[in-house]
C-alpha cells in the first residue's frame, strides 16, 4: 500500500497531534507499507520555528522509513483570530506544489490530518486524480474551538466556515475522529455513518511505565521528601484553562506538602510563568526531551488535566494516554457527559470545569489518600494496556486502510476478515465496504 499523510504538525515535535501523526507514519512503514508524508517545518507548541529549520523553505528527508516533504508556513509570534487563520492558510496553499507532486506516485491512500482542514481541497483533489482513497482524520474540530474560545468570533465568519467544515467532511470516503463523541461530531456535521470511524490516539505502554522507583526529577527540582506533586505537562495554550489550575494552586498555597509542576511550551507560557513566580509552591519547567518523558510523567503523585469547559468534546487531550499509562492519579475537569468524563469514571477523578475551588479540593482529597491515588492510577494505567497499546490501534487502522485501497472486494468478503474491537461498531468507505470495529 502507498499511503499520502498531509497534515501542519510532524516530528520532531514531541507533543499533540505531530507527535500521533508521526508515530502512525513510522509504524506503517515498519510493517513494509510506502509512506509519505507533506507537512510543515516543525514549530508546536512554542510558536516558533525549531532551530536548524527555516520557515521559507521547501526541504525534503527521511525519518525512520518515512519519506518528508516540508512547506514554508508563516508562524504568528502571538496566534489570535486571523493571525490563526493567516497561519493555517500559508500552509495550506504552499503545500500544494509538493501535494500535487506525488500525482506521479500514485498513492492509495491520502490521509489528511486535521488540523487543518483548510488542506482538505487539495487533498481530496489529489485523491480523485490518482483514484486514491481519501481519507479525513480529525484529531480536534478546529471550527468549533475557534469560535467557542472566542478566537474569531464574527458571525458570518462562523457561518462561512461551517459550511466549509460540512462540505469537506461529507465529500471524504472515510473520516475518522479519535474518541466515540467525535464520531458522533463528524455524523452530526453530515458525515454517513457507514464512512464515520473511531481511531483513538495510542500510548507506548512499554515506554510508558510505572517505575519503582522515585523520578531523577524530584532531586533536578530540589523537591522535598515530604512534598507530593502534582504535574501538569503539555501545552500552555487557551483551550487548557491553566489559570484555573494556577488559582487552585493559590489556595493551596499553605499546604507545604504539595508542590505544582508546570511543564511545557505555548502562547501562554510567559503569562503562566509569572503568575507562578508568585507563588512558593509552583515551579516551572520547559519542554523535555521525548527520551525522559517516562521519567517527567513518574514525578507526579497527582497528574491534573484542566480543560475549559467551552472546548468540551470538541478536542480530546492527547496528554491523557501517557498519564494513563504512567499508572499515576488523574484529577480532570470535564462537563459530565463528555468522552473525558467517560474515559476517566472509575480511572481518576472529574471535577466542573472552571471551578477552582472543586479542583483545589480535588486534588486534596488525593493527596491525603494514598490508596485512593494507588487504585485510580492502577484502574488507569490497566486500561491504557487494554485499549491504547499501539500494536491494537495501529493493526486496526492497517486493516482498515489495506480493505480502502482494495475496493474490488466484496463486502462479505471484507466483514469476514474484520474483528470487533473495543470503541464501537462504526464502517467506513463509499466504496460500499464496511468495515467493523
Amino acid at each position: 500500500m502507498k499511503l499520502l499523510i498531509y497534515g501542519l504538525n510532524y516530528a520532531p515535535e514531541l507533543t499533540g497531534t505531530g507527535k500521533y501523526t508521526a508515530q502512525m507514519a513510522e509504524a506503517l512503514a515498519a510493517r513494509g507499507h510506502e509512506v509519505r508524508v507533506v507537512c510543515a517545518p516543525p514549530y508546536y507548541p512554542a510558536w516558533r520555528i525549531a532551530p536548524g529549520w527555516s520557515a521559507w523553505r521547501y526541504s525534503r528527508e527521511t525519518r525512520e522509513g518515512v519519506g518528508v516533504r516540508r512547506a514554508p508556513l508563516w508562524v504568528p509570534a502571538h496566534p489570535r483570530g486571523a493571525t490563526r487563520v493567516v497561519h493555517l492558510a500559508s500552509f495550506a496553499l504552499t503545500s500544494i506544489a509538493p501535494m500535487l507532486a506525488q500525482w506521479r506516485w500514485r498513492p492509495t491512500v491520502v490521509m489528511a490530518i486535521a488540523p487543518t482542514l483548510l488542506c482538505a481541497p487539495t487533498a481530496l483533489a489529489l485523491a480523485r486524480a490518482t483514484g486514491a482513497t481519501a481519507w479525513l482524520h480529525v484529531q480536534d474540530f478546529e471550527v468549533d474551538a475557534a469560535f467557542e474560545l472566542g478566537l474569531l468570533k464574527n458571525g458570518y465568519a462562523a457561518r462561512l466556515a461551517h459550511a466549509f467544515e460540512r462540505a469537506m467532511l461529507t465529500r471524504f470516503d472515510v473520516a475518522s475522529s479519535i474518541s466515540p463523541r467525535m464520531v458522533e461530531r463528524l455524523i452530526a456535521l453530515g458525515v454517513d455513518r457507514a464512512r464515520a470511524l473511531c481511531l483513538p490516539n495510542w500510548v507506548d505502554v512499554q515506554t510508558l511505565h510505572p517505575m519503582g522507583r522515585a523520578s531523577r526529577y524530584r532531586e533536578e527540582l530540589a523537591i522535598g521528601a515530604g512534598e507530593k506533586v502534582v504535574l501538569y505537562a503539555g501545552n500552555m495554550g487557551a483551550k487548557q484553562g491553566l489559570e484555573f489550575l494556577v488559582s487552585a494552586a493559590a489556595r493551596l498555597v499553605g499546604r507545604a506538602d504539595i508542590r505544582f509542576v508546570f511543564c511545557g511550551d505555548g502562547v501562554l507560557r510567559e503569562a503562566l510563568a509569572a503568575q507562578c513566580a508568585r507563588l512558593p509552591n509552583c515551579s516551572m519547567m520547559a519542554l523535555q526531551p521525548a527520551q525522559r518523558l517516562n521519567e517527567l510523567l513518574n514525578l507526579a503523585d497527582v497528574h491534573v488535566l484542566p480543560q475549559r469547559a467551552d472546548a468540551a468534546d470538541l478536542v480530546m487531550p492527547s496528554k491523557l494516554t501517557g498519564m494513563m499509562a504512567s499508572g499515576r492519579a488523574i484529577v480532570a475537569t470535564a462537563c459530565e457527559g463528555t468522552q473525558l468524563h467517560r474515559m476517566l469514571r472509575g480511572r481518576g477523578l472529574v471535577v466542573p470545569p472552571e471551578d477552582e475551588v472543586a479542583l483545589a479540593r480535588a486534588i486534596e482529597r488525593l493527596i491525603g489518600d494514598e490508596r485512593l491515588r494507588a487504585r485510580l492510577g492502577a484502574a488507569a494505567r490497566r486500561y491504557a494496556v487494554r485499549e491504547l497499546s499501539p500494536d491494537a490501534v495501529i493493526e486496526r487502522l492497517e486493516r482498515r486502510l489495506v480493505v480502502g485501497a482494495e475496493p474490488a472486494r466484496s463486502a462479505p468478503e471484507v466483514e469476514a476478515t474484520q474483528t470487533a474491537g473495543p470503541v464501537g461498531d462504526v464502517a467506513a468507505s463509499s466504496r460500499g465496504v464496511h468495515l467493523t470495529q
